[in-house]
């Protein structure tokens, strides 16, 4: 029996999840929430996150019923906080009679005696050895020692498991649906687009951890110069450097910055023959698509944060990237050795069909 079943007395019919980061971190948390799903399928299970995690709520309809947005906290550096939002925030969230709460943030230093707060009939997720204040948590027995020393997809799957629920595997997933397929098949008529012969690069992600812009325009000169167009991606807040990036190239590229949703920008990564992408959110996505990609790490460690697929998805390091020669030589062999992710499920589906 799950640890949580054994808690309650009964299988948990309401789950709130809190995970208030970034896209990336959330990806790295699809195999414990498909765990999670696999473990209790019929279970409300609600994901409290930063409000753009509506976008990623609606990707997973078959591991989240719900998505809760979350209005802050002090110390919590994401957004600002909203002391009135936050208040009724945890007075709505009492009023939901949660039957377990999983804090899935990070060490639980500073939620989860905030999550407490909300009452549920059990709370678990991580808690920081060591320190006093958090005793409390380690007594329950629903608190896992927070691993420091681990790859992020483990961090949460490892936690599953000292709960006593099954894993379902350690692949990220990410799959558009039909409507978002479309649309990105839209996108690419009005760009003159075709799948399969264009390359997506991506010079955004968190100041601190970005290959320089001027390395961008050169390989993506040198994979134009191979007869592919390149496709610039980026947010809105991410214009900047995509112009940065066609202002030093020779020749000109394709800017959907601004144009995708998250499901859409998916769809588009199945359709590429290759990303190339700093260590972001992006680069997390391309692997959920099992698009072929090249990942730039900086200042990140790839032993916590890199794929865990180092076949079809390549780590190189900032260090070892100061010309374009590596990943040149890395976007080669991918680009003669994988297909685009739609073409390898084309295939299959109509060999099954024949």
């Amino acid at each position: 029996m799950d640890n949580l079943t054994n808690t309650l007395g009964y299988p948990p019919r309401r789950i709130a999840v809190f995970r208030a980061i970034q896209l990336g971190d959330l990806l790295c948390a699809v195999p414990a929430f498909r765990a999670l799903r696999a473990a209790f399928p019929d279970a409300h299970i609600a994901l409290i996150g930063l409000p753009w995690a509506k976008e990623f709520v609606a990707s997973y309809p078959r591991y989240f019923d719900e998505f809760i947005p979350f209005p802050g906290w002090p110390g919590l550096p994401e957004q600002p906080v909203d002391p009135v939002k936050t208040v009724l925030f945890l007075q709505q969230m009492q009023n939901r009679h949660w039957d377990v709460v999983l804090q899935m943030q990070g060490n639980g230093t500073l939620v989860n005696a905030m999550l407490s707060l909300v009452n549920a009939k059990a709370l678990g997720g991580y808690y920081p050895a060591g320190t006093k204040s958090e005793e409390w948590a380690a007594r329950t027995g629903l608190f896992f020692d927070y691993p420091v020393k681990s790859h992020e997809v483990h961090r949460h799957t490892s936690l599953m498991t000292f709960l006593g629920i099954a894993s379902q595997g350690d692949a990220l997933e990410f799959e558009p649906n039909e409507t978002a397929r479309q649309q990105a098949l839209t996108v690419l008529t009005e760009c003159r687009l075709k799948p399969g012969q264009y390359i997506c690069i991506h010079p955004g992600g968190v100041s601190g951890r970005r290959w320089p812009v001027h390395r961008f325009a050169e390989v993506a000169d040198a994979l134009m110069d191979k007869g592919y167009t390149v496709v610039l991606t980026g947010t809105a807040g991410e214009i900047p450097i995509i112009d940065e990036v066609q202002s030093r190239m020779e020749h000109p590229a394709v800017s959907l910055a601004g144009r995708t949703s998250l499901a859409t920008l998916g769809a588009i990564l199945q359709f590429t023959a290759l990303l190339v992408s700093n260590d972001t959110g992006v680069g997390h996505l391309g692997t959920a698509c099992h698009t072929p990609s090249i990942i730039l790490f900086t200042s990140a460690d790839p032993a916590e944060w890199g794929p865990l697929d180092t076949s079809r998805h390549r780590v190189i390091y900032e260090d070892d990237a100061q010309d374009t020669h590596r990943v040149m030589t890395e976007a080669n062999m991918l680009l003669t050795t994988y297909r685009p992710y739609y073409l390898e499920t084309q295939t299959r589906t109509n060999n099954a069909s024949a």
